[in-house]
């Protein structure tokens, strides 16, 4: 049994070796061997027969473990924490003959597991904070580039007003910041298991101490230091509560939704030749199709991401099931969801920040649609126009109604342009001529404050969350 053996494509093909690494088995264990030697270090300090001599063996046999042991002897007990337990002893005793004694004093496998799950949850939080704010640079990036190139906006996916490139990306950015806030928020409240004993009693942990309750209290507020916490839960069962699981994975949803949000509408532009994600000059679209450019960074990210929103079901179902203390039925489940959702999470914001990062805006493409609809959304103008210059507004109205119906027809029927401001010009109701319709065309003018609001945006909200934050580096997706 290899510690580095993949378990699934997300540690093959998609997520990051860094969350990978995080999640491994070896970094696992050596993280529960870190707990046994926080919790004999601290009952040393706070006065239990704990020689120097059998921590520094701890120490010393910390980084050495061997799953094909732990294997040989989960075998026998049918306990994976108990196997470890056995295995860490007698490497310990290897070095000091009663080191391996003082192992798990008072603790439950719960001190282990949940203790370790909540120190890798906490890691795995950074670095996704890390991704996600480098996926929010290159979209603050691309917003500014593009704050002043219009384009058309879709309701329903139907044309609709004008907005521009970059207020469209702002709208996946304050997406993003939206979940900056939720992972911070998660980060800063995220909390310990700390040392409760078998029920949360901490019953086990008073006979240790000779019923003195101030050390017990003490052991406790001291894993969580040693461990990196502000403090640990205030009450457990035998588990914490697993509404912080629930609670870690929405956070991760959330990211999940803003990412497929962005994949789709990427996915939809790119249909329609305005926007294109990255395309590498050897990348192939098709097997069959040379000529083919398909998005498959933006549907990879949406498959991921309905994946990840998926798992997630399973926080709230896990906590709402828990039986009293505890029972049993969420630790195969988080075994596989916890590791899984991170992980779907880290191959997500890495794929979107490179999708962010390598955008390409389809000019002609963007302004050809424009000028095919401005037409359309400068009759209210022309109307208004129109009735200054003597017309009767309802008359004008039904004759605009009646040009557009034609011009769409035309344009259905394969028109290069759109007839209807030659319709409107031609039409002597309208006591309009060609110079002086053609100011009223300027699609700068129907875009209302979208540059505006993207520099407002930028410099309000998103400059003062990024300044300072760390970044990731955004290289290629692995695949």
């Amino acid at each position: 049994m290899s510690s580095a053996a993949p378990q699934n494509p997300l540690h093959e093909r998609y997520a990051s070796r860094e969350m990978a690494g995080l999640f491994s088995a070896a970094n696992r264990f050596r993280t529960w061997r870190s707990l046994w030697i926080a919790l004999a270090e601290s009952q040393r300090d706070l006065g239990l027969d704990i020689t120097e001599a059998q921590l520094r063996a701890l120490r010393n046999a910390a980084d050495s473990v061997d799953l094909d042991r732990v294997a040989e002897v989960e075998r026998q007990t049918r306990h994976d924490v108990v196997a470890h337990i056995r295995h860490y002893a007698e490497q310990a005793d290897q070095i000091h003959p009663s080191a391996g004694g003082i192992l798990h004093l008072g603790a439950t496998s719960a001190f282990i597991t949940d203790n370790t799950d909540v120190v890798l949850t906490r890691d795995a939080l950074r670095l996704l904070r890390s991704r996600l704010v480098s996926s929010m640079r290159h979209l603050a990036d691309f917003a500014r580039r593009t704050k002043g190139v219009p384009c058309l906006a879709f309701t329903h996916f139907q044309p609709a007003q004008l907005t521009t490139v970059g207020k469209r990306a702002t709208l996946w950015l304050q997406d993003f910041f939206l979940d900056l806030g939720e992972i911070d928020h998660r980060l800063a409240t995220l909390r310990c298991r700390g040392a409760k004993g078998t029920t949360g009693t901490q019953a086990s942990y008073l006979t240790l101490f000779g019923g003195n309750g101030d050390k017990v209290r003490e052991l406790d507020r001291a894993i969580a230091r040693r461990l990196g916490f502000e403090s640990s839960m205030d009450l457990t069962g035998q588990t914490y509560s697993r509404k912080q699981d629930s609670q870690v994975l929405a956070a991760l949803s959330g990211i999940a939704e803003s990412c497929h949000k962005m994949g789709t509408d990427l996915r939809l532009l790119q249909g329609v030749g305005e926007l294109s994600e990255p395309f590498d000059d050897k990348q192939v679209g098709s097997s069959a199709m040379a000529y083919k450019r398909n998005p498959i960074r933006s549907e990879r990210l949406c498959g991921l991401s309905r994946k990840l929103m998926v798992d997630a079901l399973n926080g709230p179902l896990n906590h709402a099931t828990q039986w009293l203390e505890r029972s049993l039925d969420d630790s195969s489940n988080r075994r596989l969801v916890l590791p899984d959702a991170f992980l779907t999470a880290d191959a997500i914001l890495g794929l979107a920040a490179h999708i962010a990062a390598g955008l390409r805006v389809k000019d002609r493409a963007i302004a050809a649609r424009v000028e095919r609809e401005l037409p359309f959304m400068a009759t209210e103008t022309i109307l208004m126009e129109a009735v200054l210059r003597g017309g009767d507004r309802q008359h004008l109205h039904e004759r605009i109604r009646g040009h557009s119906l034609a011009a769409q027809e035309d344009l259905e029927a394969g028109a290069a342009e759109n007839p209807l401001i030659e319709s409107i010009v031609r039409d002597p109701d309208f006591r309009l001529s060609r110079e002086e319709v053609e100011p009223w065309l300027d699609p700068g003018g129907f875009t209302g404050r979208s540059e505006q609001q993207v520099d407002e945006f930028l410099s309000e909200v998103i400059e003062p969350a990024l300044e300072g934050a760390d970044e990731a580096d955004v290289s290629a997706p692995r695949i």
